[in-house]
């Protein structure tokens, strides 16, 4: 198992990882205290935690919640939202898409040549969502991805249009994948994962799991989740996947026990 300061992780990544294990759906607030003695098992320093934390309240991702001296962090609309869609991809979604119904979303727009900025928002957003530059204007992504939200939050709907469409015979849909995604460094962050997590037993069990689901989503979340059909031979996400859930369920109970030693928990009002 990896010394857990390798490779370094932003603090917010792990406070999330955090927050999605041990505080979605407990209706509780945690402690600072008890949050800075997670994340210093997971090689966060105090100094870095309680910014974390600042910042965090300061995006609506966290609120406070002060009792006598003490002050309690609950979660907000908006990180529940994130938490569990997060939680989604990781034990449901996942990574390995086997079940590929064979359509395919396209999205086209236009933008003025002025707006740099909306255009450099979009095209960040629907790589985040699994979508690849097919042509010009023109992007696309296996299945049928939600884009209303992204393209109504951007105040782009005028400018956007969406189809689902399948592929027709004369496409070669494996050359298509490989000229759409960068499958090389996808590949390369599936096996670097395998290399760094694929190793003895963890000292601390509940820094091992929040390292792991952390290194785990950051890679998900860039993965357009391509069917397998049309991947390399031995597409290497299969391999982690097996890797990262047979690794969760071992952590699962001691991790969990530790947690339940360290978390200073009140009801969340």
């Amino acid at each position: 198992m990896p010394d857990q300061d390798q490779p370094q992780r932003r603090p917010q990544a792990l406070m999330l990882a955090f927050l999605g294990e041990y505080v979605l759906g407990r209706r509780v607030c945690v402690s600072s205290g008890s949050v800075i003695d997670v994340l210093g098992r997971a090689g966060v320093s105090e100094h870095a935690t309680r910014s974390t934390l600042t910042r965090m309240v300061g995006h609506e991702l966290l609120r406070r919640q002060p009792l006598g001296r003490r002050m309690y962090f609950g979660l907000t609309e908006r990180s529940i939202r994130i938490l569990e869609e997060g939680a989604e991809r990781i034990w449901q979604t996942g990574a390995v898409n086997q079940d590929w119904d064979g359509t395919w979303t396209l999205l086209g727009f236009s933008l003025p040549g002025s707006w740099q900025r909306e255009r450099h928002d979009l095209r960040s957003q629907l790589g985040w969502a699994g979508f690849g530059p097919l042509q010009g204007g023109l992007w696309i992504a296996p299945g049928a991805p939600e884009v209303s939200g992204i393209v109504a939050g951007l105040g782009l709907t005028t400018q956007v249009r969406v189809f689902r469409a399948t592929a027709d015979q004369v496409t070669d849909v494996d050359r298509l994948v490989r000229d759409t995604w960068d499958l090389a460094g996808l590949a390369v962050r599936y096996e670097d994962f395998l290399e760094r997590w694929d190793g003895s037993p963890p000292a601390d069990p509940l820094a091992a799991k929040l390292g792991l689901v952390t290194d785990w989503l950051q890679i998900i979340r860039r993965d357009p989740r391509l069917p397998v059909r049309h991947l390399p031979p031995d597409w290497p996400a299969v391999r982690a996947q097996d890797l990262f859930h047979r690794l969760a369920r071992g952590l699962n109970a001691g991790a969990r026990t530790v947690a339940e030693k360290v978390l200073d928990t009140i009801p969340d009002e």
